[in-house]
């Protein structure tokens, strides 16, 4: 009784709280917990559920087969678009989310997000892993409504075994261990913190989105058993890769039970909704159901989506549900089975699922969801899918999209492709471009006390080049002449002091080089005098070469101090100094505001 009676003394303080604040909540059994699992290039059928006879994944199926399972969900086909629309409940070019890295994959500050409706609510909120929405505060995850993030803002990372450079609300610091399963500490620490209150965990693991990195146990389970279904297009498969992939997914699965375990112990299993679904298509020609295109793609392969949905309390078991729906729902209906407000600063594009969940005898209405990336949308209702080319599918027929039947029904293919044109006339009329994105970097907001400028949001000028062309966990190299710059097109938000730690890497023989800060009218410089030079590292843990930059072990140099004065301009590091025949390496600017 002690752990019930605490929680509802909690709560009772939380509905006292809301009702003087205006946003008036329920009793405690409108509070469920949530947790949110959101995985990464996870295609639909990398789960056993699906029919997948590579994988086994135990702990992912009990979700489905203890709650509900959708059978048409939708996401985006990459990463930070879906990711902005589940926070959102919007499509992900309203947001000005267009890209995924260098600016491109942040949202708008004027949208709000899931954290900020579950927090005025009451709610503890974390979130644990990849963010990929933008890093400096405002836009970072404790500036959209989270209490606490553990993770890594960037789109990708370069080391999943205790990596460097991870960050603890705004603090840098090392990881523990391997990636997947230091996150799931975290957030089990979270949950157990907050076991005596709501709280709303948002788990965004980042496997197995590539380097393709995995602990031995996990890759030898899959080597061993060997992969047997394969894609469509057999030749197109990589089955090292393949095999990588699915032992990443095996290794979330355990996490998925350690979490699952947990819940149980602490005795909230059944006031917890727990969610799992994936951010777009497999990142890799897999098997998949059959199914056309993968990541990168808007046919039904590069944005079917997993969603389970387990809330013992309320949600049957075993329920499936075969409506379409989409990433753009999770912010209405997360907030409608826990019975909270959610006023946002913007019209949903989603809708709740609520009825559906718990088989509310409502009037469910047709509706059309849209799949929009890199200039191609296509329109999906609950029967046809028309891409971007006019091709025509029925779905229910034919999931593989091997039969254009535009001809055959051409009516629905033009009233889907008026639908389609109206939704690009409309949505895409403020989509934003790198060419067109006057957003700037922002710097020292003073509710935030670091802000890092890492080499992605950065633009190298003279013999700089970056060491790889994704600039997600990127750096810079090849500085070799004093005409040579760094620039970050930042706006400072407040005047101040702040503490400039330059991360970089030196040969003894440029030992010496002399770095320039400057903005504006103020500037700082100091020399490197102690040489760091170490390999570029990461293929050792590598399963098959990547396509991503390699890492390095970064040391940190203090510069000192500078004034910056608030305003927008370049904030551009240059050589005074190149003793020897280069300059430094650079991965990332710290800016700790002192005053």
């Amino acid at each position: 009784m002690r752990v019930i009676n605490d929680r509802l003394i909690i709560t009772l303080l939380v509905l006292l709280f809301s009702a003087c604040s205006g946003n008036n909540t329920s009793n405690e059994d409108t509070l469920p917990n949530i947790v949110l699992i959101v995985t990464d290039d996870q295609g639909w059928g990398d789960l056993s559920i699906q029919g997948n006879e590579n994988i086994r994944t135990p702990n992912i199926d009990f979700l489905a087969y203890e709650g509900a399972s959708f059978t048409n969900f939708y996401v985006s086909p990459v990463c930070s678009p879906t990711r902005a629309e589940l926070l959102t409940g919007r499509y992900h070019p309203r947001s000005g989310v267009y890209g995924t890295s260098a600016g491109g994959e942040r949202m708008d500050l004027d949208e709000t997000t899931i954290a900020e409706i579950f927090k005025r609510a009451g709610y503890a909120t974390g979130i644990f892993g990849k963010w990929h929405n933008g890093m400096q505060y405002p836009y970072h995850p404790n500036g959209r409504g989270f209490d606490e993030f553990y993770g890594f803002a960037s789109g990708h990372w370069g080391d999943y075994f205790s990596p460097n450079f991870l960050e603890r609300n705004g603090e840098l610091i090392q990881g523990d261990g391997f990636i997947i399963d230091d996150f799931t500490n975290e957030a089990i620490s979270f949950i157990e913190n907050h076991k005596d209150q709501p709280f709303f965990a948002y788990i965004p693991y980042n496997t197995p989105h590539s380097p393709m990195q995995v602990p031995d146990s996990w890759w030898q389970r899959v080597e061993e058993r060997g992969i047997e279904l394969r894609h469509r297009e057999p030749d197109l498969e990589n089955t090292t890769f393949t095999t990588a992939a699915l032992a990443m997914v095996e290794n979330i699965d355990w996490n998925v039970g350690r979490i699952n375990q947990k819940l149980e112990d602490l005795g909230i299993e059944e006031s917890t909704i727990v969610l799992y679904m994936s951010d777009n298509g497999p990142n890799s020609w897999r098997w998949n159901g059959e199914m056309k295109g993968r990541k990168g793609s808007i046919h039904e392969g590069g944005v079917r989506s997993p969603l389970f949905v387990k809330w013992t309390e309320k949600i049957e078991q075993g329920t499936k549900i075969d409506k379409i729906s989409s990433s753009i729902d999770m912010l209405p209906t997360l907030a409608d089975l826990a019975e909270i407000p959610h006023k946002t600063s913007h019209p949903l594009d989603g809708v709740s699922l609520k009825p559906l969940l718990l088989q509310e005898p409502v009037s469910w209405e047709d509706r059309l969801l849209f799949n929009h990336w890199n200039g191609k949308t296509s329109v999906r209702s609950q029967q046809w899918r028309l891409d971007h080319e006019g091709n025509l599918y029925d779905i229910t027929q034919d999931r593989a999209q091997r039969n254009n039947v535009s001809d055959q029904f051409p009516e629905i293919a033009a009233s889907l492709s008026d639908s389609l044109n109206r939704w690009e006339e409309n949505v895409l009329a403020d989509l934003k471009s790198d060419q067109a994105d006057d957003r700037t970097f922002p710097v020292g907001h003073p509710d935030f006390r670091n802000t890092q400028l890492p080499a992605r949001d950065a633009v190298p000028h003279g013999n700089i080049e970056r060491s790889n062309r994704f600039p997600n966990d990127s750096f810079f190299r090849n500085w070799s002449s004093r005409s040579d710059s760094i620039t970050w097109d930042v706006e400072v938000l407040e005047s101040g002091q702040f503490e400039i730690d330059l991360y970089y890497t030196l040969p003894e023989e440029d030992l010496g080089s002399v770095i320039e800060l400057s903005f504006g009218d103020n500037s700082l410089s100091d020399t490197i005098d102690v040489a760091h030079d170490p390999p570029v590292e990461g293929m050792g843990h590598d399963r098959i070469p990547r396509q991503e930059s390699y890492v390095k072990d970064f040391r940190p140099h203090s510069m000192g101090m500078i004034s910056l004065q608030a305003g927008r301009g370049l904030l551009t590091l240059k050589a005074l100094d190149l003793p020897g025949s280069g300059g430094p390496d650079i991965r990332l600017l710290m800016l700790k505001r002192v005053d």
